[in-house]
């Protein structure tokens, strides 16, 4: 239970904090590289320019979170929830995704390059501009009512395995398949 503490610029590399709940807590620039986090709670966290890289965070919890600029490259976030987090310029290349959930969250300018977002829901997220999803593998991915339309590295492949919708903007020269809307999980 160390909800509200303050780690700003700590180094909590490799660290296990697994169980554990850092909701409130002041994250900004700390060091997580590799730390195992299962099961974590960060809520309305502020964790801006943190170094989340390679952590292992199975169904974390970081509803609300400002993490602006943080680093998720290479980690373990299947199943976590991102509902509402402000994540402009975060980078998740490499990221498993599998099932997370970014409802509500901002996500302008975020880098999901390489990352595995199979299953992920990002419809009503929020993207005003640009982000990044060279070759990033999008199986069943929740796209629906998303503008897309700023989005780099995005191909017809990927929007084909997609879950997309009517409301669904994207990039110029891509289309939506007829397979749209998906069924329901």
């Amino acid at each position: 239970m160390l909800q509200g503490s303050d780690f700003q610029g700590a180094n909590l590399a490799d660290a296990d904090l697994s169980l554990t709940n850092l909701s409130g807590t002041n994250l900004s620039s700390a060091n997580f590289e590799k730390a195992t986090l299962v099961r974590a709670w960060f809520t309305g966290a502020q964790a801006g320019k943190a170094n989340f890289s390679k952590i292992e965070a199975y169904r974390s919890g970081f509803e609300n979170v400002s993490a602006e600029g943080a680093s998720f490259a290479g980690a373990e976030l299947q199943r976590s929830n991102f509902g509402g987090a402000k994540l402009s310029g975060a980078n998740f290349e490499k990221a498993e995704l599998s099932r997370a959930s970014f409802a509500k969250a901002v996500l302008t300018g975020t880098n999901f390059s390489l990352a595995n977002l199979s299953r992920a829901d990002l419809s009503g997220a929020t993207l005003e501009g640009p982000a990044a999803f060279d070759r990033a593998f999008m199986f069943l991915t929740r796209i629906e009512g998303l503008d897309l339309s700023a989005a780099t590295g995005l191909e017809q492949a990927q929007i084909d395995l997609a879950c997309g919708d009517a409301k669904t903007k994207l990039p110029a020269g891509l289309s939506a398949p007829a397979s749209w809307p998906c069924e329901s999980d």
